[in-house]
């Protein structure tokens, strides 16, 4: 564990300088009056007295407490070693948190000089995004903007499992105090358990949540505003959320465990780099980062890049306690520690950051003890069976041998005080002790969870007066409160508490009071953080209405810990405290992860022998064997290759037959099994996609192809489409953000013959699965069979409806009922909608200004297609594009600047990269319903049809000339002819989007062709002519076959050899 220290000076050096008036019956310093009293101290039974100074009295008395002062000084320097003695108060930061040691001035009666300075953590860089993004969109601003409300906030909460612990208690009461506040949560967990009633009783929807093979969960997290992750085992979501198209949802993340924490010093080298790289991977991709204590941001500080936040307060101190006196008794538990049945235990506990001055806290605290047993000397019981035990978060020994001296040299009997670790079990101490103090008089930023621990064990408490404690105790109620440093009045609330050597009465009031007020502390203020934080990171569009705030809706904070929801604990809830590191854990199994992937022997992280990993000799052996045998086939074939007859062409031949093969090198690279199984269709859906997140909910049956706006998040080994490859456009971020699903529409419409040879298109969104609303096989068999048919003729099929759209939440289909087409479009759309789609028709059709109708979409109970889930000709397809090109080039035209250069998106009241999707979504219907085609609306589950908005209905409100074939080809083909003759440099958009194609592009293409088709002919006739009149070599004459040797006569007078 990390430890932060904060460390004080020394004075002028002299140990006592910091205490001069050390005899003082007041305690350490001075009276409240600013003037020293007498002074009367007690050692070994023996009085000395003095007018105020220390070492007045006789030479013995200076003797022992110049022991007292070496002793001191050594326990000072045991305290914390070479290491941080002489160490100067420094500003530590971790990532945005800065412990900032700050001094408190004027704590009660000690100067500032002598108390521990304080570890203040602020988380600056978080503070500083919610300033920035509250100065760009101030929240209780954005009632006045153009929001009209219909749905609340939705999140999603998501756990590991639904077992009983203090971390779902903690999720579950935020949760019902967040719909109180008007939030609709929904929880994922990916394990079921006892709690799923808990949930159900509230009103939550409760999913478990189901992975692939590839450990991706089919879950669309757009559907919600936020998410809230809680516990380190929920770690596979946020894995989840950090694939595209999830990256930009807000995530939260509640840790409750020290787990990783604590193996963090074991990844220290270079050798488990991987394993933190995984780790700080899914901590950056939390917006924030939420712990119940400020210990364990400085535990977690290796992982902090600037979005930790502490909000203090958790039911984890009495959920253990109450789980730890069920299985204990406190006999059994006093045997363990020596302690006798009648003896009076003390508890000296203090805070949990470690500083030099703890030692002076607890020798004031030893003082006050001492003044108690003076006080109580009649009373010889109270002396002898007194125990004080001392814990601190020192581990080192040398510590207690130092408390143990300067108790000797106080005048404490050998055995009274005994000193502990808080490493060990702190339970068994509370659990034993009569009474508890708090011996830490700095500030601190929460209230000490160990004084909740002991008031849930029903010990009566004394603690300083500080601001914080104060806050949350009473005194007198659930505590006794002292000054800061007092040691007077530290022994009369001990004299309070004991009577002849037992708790009085008013302690007994005060324990059980405590206990009580224990089990509910902080709830307020835990609900109100969480509340805040929410406001801070969520961004509201605008068909969301904004949550109430806590001050809004004070009763919904000051409830208790939702304890009876959990239900009744069982014996197998202790597993939670006696298994905090079981090796289930998400730690361990990252680190197997990593450990079966490229890694080095490691005996911190796996005790066990990893033998069985080892690559041992006859490995090796084998290896070489496979290798040789590979080699002897590779040349076996070679020669037999070598050996084969092969059929001798002509160089002509050759040639027509690699021609031939480039040109069908393309579609042979296309067709493949899917692609077969498509030929015969009459239909064929397009999936449009982008990012690995969204390959769960996309089908893999042969009516069905995948295309992906992006390279990088294209699925591997299927025959997906790659959108960017065949539209370039989109290779630009903006415009790939900024189309959406219509650059896949541009991308398959350009040049659509060598990609689609079907007579009918279709696309689905991958978010219809998640909403499902996705064609089931009945719904696929009924579409295809009437397409085939050609049932309905020229129309729309569309299988997702608006009403329906759980997206914008249960109030949808009344409101798209009773405001129609164009409010719903203004509601999700900022309030902008008929403006922004007004201008841009203006733009596209040349109108004039004083122009302000928007083409009517009619309430006729209907219902409108949204997701992008429908089917039509594919000729319909086309000439859709045709428009949508043209009206999307308009759109960017009007608002290219504000959007592209500033990020100010008019159709959104926050900054928004997918600024015209949601207008985009709905722009079919208008095309549909104006050029007058039948939309037929097909249920996805059984595959029934109905006829919507028929065309008798529509006479006199459609407006035909304005979506007419003609007037949009004759549009389409002037903005070509521009494009093709004058070349604008201006910045354009419409012929990045698909095929630039007019009349006269047709006729320099047909005379390009009769050119490159006279010049051939002219090189087949030059070529002919050429060869006619080519010069052909005469013979030289007759070759005669010279005669074989052995037939040459010899002459007569030449004989032979013999």
């Amino acid at each position: 564990m990390y430890r932060f220290l904060s460390l004080i000076t020394m004075g002028d050096g002299h140990l006592f300088k910091r205490f001069p008036h050390y005899g003082d019956s007041s305690g350490f310093g001075f009276s409240a009056n600013g003037k020293t009293k007498k002074a009367q101290l007690t050692l070994k039974g023996r009085s000395y007295s003095g007018k105020g100074g220390f070492i007045r009295g006789n030479s013995f008395v200076c003797r022992i407490l110049i022991c007292a002062a070496i002793a001191c000084f050594i326990a000072d320097a045991m305290l914390h070693g070479s290491m941080v003695m002489f160490l100067r108060p420094v500003e530590v930061s971790s990532g945005d948190y800065r412990a900032t040691l700050e001094q408190k001035p004027n704590l009660a009666t000690l100067r500032t000089s002598d108390i521990a300075e304080a570890v203040r953590f602020v988380p600056h860089k978080l503070l500083q995004k919610f300033r920035d993004r509250n100065a760009e969109t101030n929240l209780p601003g954005l009632q006045n903007r153009r929001r009209i409300p219909i749905r609340p906030p939705r999140l999603a909460l998501v756990c590991a499992e639904l077992s009983r612990s203090p971390g779902l208690l903690l999720l579950l009461s935020v949760a019902k105090a967040l719909q109180a506040l008007g939030y609709e949560l929904e929880l994922y967990s990916i394990e079921d358990g006892p709690v799923r009633g808990a949930w159900e009783k509230i009103g939550t929807i409760v999913n478990i949540l189901q992975s692939n093979s590839h450990q991706q969960f089919q879950v669309d997290w757009l559907n919600f505003d936020g998410v809230v992750v809680s516990s380190l085992e929920a770690k596979a979501t946020i894995s989840s959320l950090m694939q595209e198209p999830f990256r930009m949802v807000p995530i939260i993340w509640i840790i409750h465990e020290d787990t990783l924490g604590k193996r963090l010093r074991l990844y220290a080298s270079d050798k488990h780099r991987t394993i933190i790289s995984d780790w700080k991977s899914a901590f950056d991709r939390a917006n924030v980062v939420v712990f119940s204590d400020h210990a364990m941001p400085m535990m977690y500080s290796v992982f902090d890049s600037g979005n930790f936040f502490v909000i203090p307060g958790s039911p984890k101190e009495t959920w253990e306690v109450e789980h730890f006196m069920a299985l204990n008794r406190k006999e059994d538990l006093l045997s363990k520690l020596s302690f006798k049945s009648d003896d009076f235990v003390i508890v000296v506990v203090g805070s949990q950051f470690s500083y030099t001055g703890i030692w002076r806290e607890h020798a004031l605290v030893m003082q006050a003890t001492l003044h108690l047993m003076t006080k109580l000397k009649t009373n010889d019981s109270i002396g002898t069976s007194l125990r004080l035990v001392i814990v601190s978060n020192n581990f080192n020994s040398t510590y207690g041998v130092a408390l143990q001296t300067v108790a000797l040299q106080l005048g404490f009997r050998t055995g009274i005080v005994q000193h502990a670790s808080q490493d060990d079990d702190v339970n068994i101490l509370l659990s034993t002790a009569d009474l508890v103090v708090y011996g830490s008089f700095h500030e601190e930023q929460a209230f000490p969870a160990i004084l909740i621990r002991a008031m849930s064990f029903e010990k009566p408490i004394i603690v300083p007066k500080l601001p914080i404690i104060q806050k949350y105790i009473e005194d007198g109620i659930h505590g006794l409160l002292f000054p800061v440093g007092n040691v007077k009045r530290i022994a009369e609330a001990m004299s309070l508490a004991i009577t002849n050597g037992k708790l009085s009465v008013l302690a007994r009031k005060i324990a059980l009071a405590g206990r009580l007020h224990a089990r509910d502390l902080m709830v307020s203020d835990v609900i109100e953080g969480y509340s805040a934080i929410l406001e801070n990171v969520l961004h509201f569009p605008s068909e969301v209405g904004i949550p109430r705030h806590v001050s809004e809706n004070p009763w919904a904070i000051n409830g208790p810990w939702q304890w009876q929801l959990m239900g009744k604990p069982s014996i197998s809830d202790a597993e939670y405290i006696k298994q905090p590191l079981k090796k289930s854990s998400v730690v361990f199994q990252v680190e197997e992860l990593w450990r079966k992937g490229p890694r080095t022997e490691d005996s911190m992280l796996n005790n066990s022998s990893i033998k069985e990993d080892s690559f041992y000799f006859i490995d090796w052996e084998e290896e070489k064997a496979i290798q040789m045998a590979e080699d002897t086939e590779r040349r076996e074939q070679e020669e037999l290759e070598d050996r084969r007859e092969w059929l001798k062409r002509t160089w002509e031949e050759v040639y027509r037959s690699v021609k031939r093969a480039e040109r069908t090198k393309g579609e042979l690279h296309e067709r493949d099994d899917g692609e077969l199984e498509r030929t015969g269709q009459p239909l064929c859906i397009y999936e449009p996609y982008y990012g690995p997140g969204t390959w769960p909910f996309l089908h893999n049956r042969a009516l069905y192809r995948g295309i992906g706006l992006s390279t990088k998040g294209r699925r591997p080994g299927v025959d997906d489409i790659d959108a960017s490859a065949r539209l370039p456009l989109l290779h630009d971020v903006y415009y790939r953000d900024s189309l959406c699903e219509y650059g896949a529409f541009f991308a398959i419409a350009n040049r659509v013959d060598r990609i689609h040879k079907n007579s009918w298109i279709g696309f689905q969104s991958w978010r219809a699965a998640g909403r499902k609303v996705s064609l089931s096989e009945a719904g696929e068999k009924a579409l295809t069979d009437t397409v085939g048919t050609g049932k309905h003729g020229n129309a729309v099929y569309f299988w997702a409806r608006l009403d329906n759209d759980t997206r914008v939440g249960t109030g949808t289909e009344t409101f798209s009922r009773q405001k129609g087409f164009w409010s719903y479009c203004d509601a999700i759309n900022a309030g902008n909608c008929r403006v922004v789609f007004l201008d841009a028709f203006k733009r596209m059709y040349s109108l004039p200004e004083s122009w302000m109708a928007v083409p009517p979409m009619p309430i006729d109970g209907d219902s409108w297609s949204v997701l992008h889930s429908w089917a039509m000709p594919t000729r319909s397809f086309l000439e859709f594009v045709m428009f949508a090109r043209m009206f999307i080039d308009a759109m960017d035209t009007q608002h290219y600047n504000e959007h592209h250069n500033n990020g100010e998106c008019c159709l959104s009241i926050s900054k928004d990269p997918h600024c015209y999707c949601r207008l985009l979504e709905l722009l079919v219907n208008v095309w549909a319903y104006h050029s007058a085609r039948r939309m037929i609306y097909v249920n996805p589950e059984t595959g029934h049809m109905q006829e919507h908005h028929k065309l008798k209905s529509r006479r006199g409100n459609m407006w035909v000339k304005w979506f007419d074939f003609t007037r949009l080809k004759s549009m389409d083909e002037d903005m070509a002819e521009e494009v093709d003759t004058e070349h604008p440099t201006k910045r354009w958009l419409w012929p990045s989007t698909g095929e630039v194609y007019w009349q006269g592009v047709y006729e320099r293409e047909k005379h390009r062709r009769n050119r490159l088709r006279i010049e051939k002919k002219r090189k087949s006739k030059d070529k002919l002519v050429r060869m006619r009149h080519r010069y052909r070599q005469k013979s030289l004459g007759k070759y005669v076959k010279p005669p074989h040797e052995e037939q040459i006569p010899l002459p007569i007078n030449v004989t032979s050899p013999t």
